[in-house]
């Protein structure tokens, strides 16, 4: 199956971009995954094109404008589609390695990038668009955070990556962040690879891998930790005695 993927943006130039490339150019070559990118003002009314209007209650900048935008996701995504309907927002859910996989493994989805103030809130409830963020941080646009959320997906659409396993044992997979890695030469500006990865001892190489993953997340990113622990908790409660 055919991982489908369309953008309703104002810049179509800017797709594939950089997802042209690479694994994800590649893939998208052999038809692992097809990408439209549509152009949202030629679903306006007017000879200029208009996708966007002031802010009701007065207030700096535009809002893109909820029925053309509607139509716009009507023509993306008829009714039947399957697929989730995205907007990237700055105050979305954050993306997370676990929604990844739950897109990858899916039939596509229908992306929107906003632009200006942000998007008319009623077509987010009339289409059940599900708000998603890159970051905490915000962008002239959707699209750079289409780009990411997308490439993020593609790699994980099975055949992409030549290692399958290289999916499963990186930042975030098993709530910790990826232990250091290391390779040829064997010294570098005087530092050397730990003896123990030269060991030949698989099950301490491992071990030693878990735990500079811990080690590493404790000190960047605690807060994963604290989830982890939390839901570990909420499933323990949930089975019961």
């Amino acid at each position: 199956m055919t991982f489908r993927a369309t953008v309703l943006t104002l810049y179509p130039e800017m797709f594939p971009g950089a997802l042209g490339m690479s694994l994800a150019g590649r893939a998208l070559e052999e038809g692992t995954w097809s990408l439209e990118a549509v152009q949202i003002r030629d679903f306006a009314s007017d000879r200029h094109r208009t996708v966007d209007d002031t802010p009701a209650g007065g207030g700096a900048g535009m809002v893109m404008r909820a029925d053309i935008l509607a139509k716009a996701i009507d023509h993306a995504a008829p009714q039947g589609d399957a697929r989730p309907k995205l907007l990237m927002s700055p105050r979305g859910r954050p993306l997370t390695q676990a929604r990844v996989r739950e897109l990858a493994d899916g039939p596509g989805a229908v992306i929107l990038c906003g632009r200006f103030e942000g998007v008319d809130q009623r077509v987010i409830e009339a289409r059940a668009l599900e708000e998603v963020s890159i970051g905490d941080y915000i962008l002239s646009g959707g699209e750079p955070a289409a780009l990411v959320l997308l490439d993020a997906v593609v790699r994980l659409l099975p055949g992409v990556m030549g290692n399958e396993a290289s999916g499963a044992e990186e930042s975030f997979e098993g709530g910790l962040l990826e232990h250091p890695h290391y390779t040829r030469p064997q010294e570098f500006e005087g530092r050397g690879i730990p003896e123990i990865l030269t060991s030949g001892n698989h099950a301490r190489v491992a071990e030693w891998r878990r735990e500079e993953a811990r080690r590493l997340t404790r000190e960047r990113r605690p807060d994963l930790l604290e989830a982890g622990t939390a839901l570990a908790a909420s499933k323990k409660g949930r089975a019961g005695p």
